[in-house]
C-alpha cells in the first residue's frame, strides 16, 4: 500500500447519521491515511455546501462529476438515488469510468422499503452492482443475494451506532422494573413497506390475553389526522375506536428530534417493527443502542444484524401467533443488555478502518491497472 496523508471521498449523501459514523473518533490510533469526506452540495445552490437538506443529491449527476473530478479520489454511494432514472445513474457511472475514479457502493437495501414494487430499485442495483469496484453490505444473508443475483461479493461491515455515544452512556441504566410491559409500534409517515394494522391488531389481542401490557402506537400528523396529505382512514379511525382502551395508547406528532426519539424508545420494553418487505434497520441499531429489544419480521435481513425476536410477516400477510410468541418470547427473555458506549466506540473504530484500508487499497490497485 502505497503511503497517503489522506484520500477524499465522494460520500452520498456524508451528512446521513450512518456515513457520520464511519469516521473514527477523535484520538483513534492507527497508520492508515485520513477519510476525508467532501460535504453534500446543496440542491438549491450546488456551489455551497448544505448545512441539513442533501436530497435529491447533487453529486449523483455526470455533470457535477465532470466538473468536480479533481476533487475526490474515491466515489462512494449509499442512498439517494431513488428519483434517478437508470439511464441518468448509468451516465454518472460512466462518468467516473472516464476520469478513472473507482467506485464503491454499499449495498443497503436490497428492496427500497418507500416502493410498492420492487422493479425500479431493481434497476438501479442493476447499474450500481455490476460498476461497482467494491461492494459492502450490512450483513452475510445480503452478502449471500448479491452474490446470488448479480455473481458478486461484498464486503460485510456492520451497520455502526445511531445514537451518539455520550447519549447512549446517558441511557446506560436497567429497563423500569415496575409497571407494564410496554410494546411499540412506530407506524412513522406509513412507508410502502409498512403493513401496520395487522400487526397492531395481533399485538392488542396478546395485551388481553396477557393482562398487563401496553401497546405504545406513535405515527406522524400527516397519516392520523384527517387534513394530513397521507392520511390513512383506516388505520387512524382504528386507533381512534380502541385507544380509550388502557391496553391501546396513541400518540400523533410530527419528526421528533432526536432527544425526543431517543427518550422514547428508550421507554419501550419491546418495539415491533412492522415491515413486510426490507433488508436492514437503523431504527433497529438505534434500539440496540438504547437497550430496547426489538420484534422483527423474518423478511430481509433482520435478524442477521442483531438480536432480535423474529416473527413471520411478509408480502403473503402476517402470522399473528408467530408475532405473538416473539412478544412472550422477549418478556420472558427479560431486558437485554445493550451494547454500551464502549463497544459502540471500538466497533465504530473497527469500522472505521475497514473503510480506510478498503479505499487505499483500491487507489493502489488501480494506479497498479494504469
Amino acid at each position: 500500500m502505497r503511503a497517503r496523508e489522506s484520500i477524499r471521498v465522494a460520500s452520498v449523501p456524508s451528512g446521513h447519521v450512518y456515513i457520520r459514523h464511519l469516521a473514527p473518533l477523535p484520538g483513534a490510533a492507527g497508520e492508515l491515511p485520513a477519510v476525508v469526506r467532501l460535504p453534500d452540495p446543496d440542491p438549491d445552490s450546488p456551489d455551497r455546501a448544505a448545512t441539513e437538506k442533501w436530497w435529491p443529491p447533487v453529486m449523483l449527476h455526470a455533470g457535477w462529476i465532470e466538473e468536480n473530478a479533481s476533487s475526490f479520489d474515491v466515489f462512494h454511494i449509499h442512498f439517494g438515488f431513488d428519483a434517478q432514472d437508470p439511464r441518468d445513474l448509468q451516465e454518472a457511472v460512466s462518468a467516473l469510468k472516464r476520469h478513472g475514479k473507482p467506485l464503491v457502493y454499499t449495498v443497503h437495501d436490497l428492496r427500497n422499503p418507500h416502493h410498492e414494487s420492487p422493479a425500479a430499485h431493481d434497476a438501479h442495483l442493476d447499474v450500481l452492482i455490476p460498476a461497482a469496484d467494491e461492494l459492502i453490505t450490512l450483513t452475510a444473508g445480503a452478502a449471500a443475494e448479491i452474490e446470488r443475483r448479480w455473481g458478486r461479493l461484498a464486503r460485510v461491515l456492520p451497520h455502526p451506532h445511531v445514537v451518539e455515544l455520550e447519549t447512549m452512556a446517558g441511557f446506560a441504566r436497567p429497563h423500569k422494573a415496575n409497571g407494564p410491559f410496554r410494546v411499540g409500534v412506530h407506524v412513522k409517515s406509513l412507508r410502502a413497506s409498512m403493513e401496520p394494522l395487522p400487526v397492531i391488531r395481533a399485538l392488542l389481542e396478546a395485551a388481553r390475553e396477557d393482562g398487563s401490557m401496553v401497546v405504545q402506537v406513535n405515527g406522524h400528523c400527516d397519516v392520523l389526522q384527517p387534513d394530513g396529505a397521507r392520511y390513512n382512514a383506516e388505520l387512524a379511525q382504528f386507533l381512534r375506536d380502541h385507544s380509550g382502551s388502557g391496553e391501546l395508547e396513541v400518540k400523533i406528532h410530527d419528526f421528533l428530534p432526536d432527544d425526543e426519539l431517543w427518550e422514547y424508545l428508550a421507554g419501550l420494553d419491546l418495539s415491533v417493527l412492522p415491515y413486510r418487505f426490507g433488508t436492514h434497520s437503523g431504527w433497529l441499531e438505534a434500539c440496540r443502542d438504547l437497550g430496547t429489544a426489538v420484534a422483527a419480521p423474518d423478511c430481509g435481513f433482520y435478524a442477521d444484524q442483531g438480536p432480535v425476536f423474529s416473527y413471520s410477516h411478509n408480502e403473503a400477510g402476517l402470522d399473528a401467533a408467530s408475532l405473538k410468541a416473539a412478544v412472550l418470547a422477549a418478556r420472558g427473555a427479560g431486558p437485554p443488555n445493550p451494547l454500551t458506549a464502549a463497544d459502540r466506540a471500538r466497533q465504530r473504530d473497527t469500522i472505521a478502518r475497514a473503510h480506510a484500508e478498503l479505499y487505499a487499497s483500491l487507489l493502489d490497485r488501480i494506479g497498479v491497472l494504469q
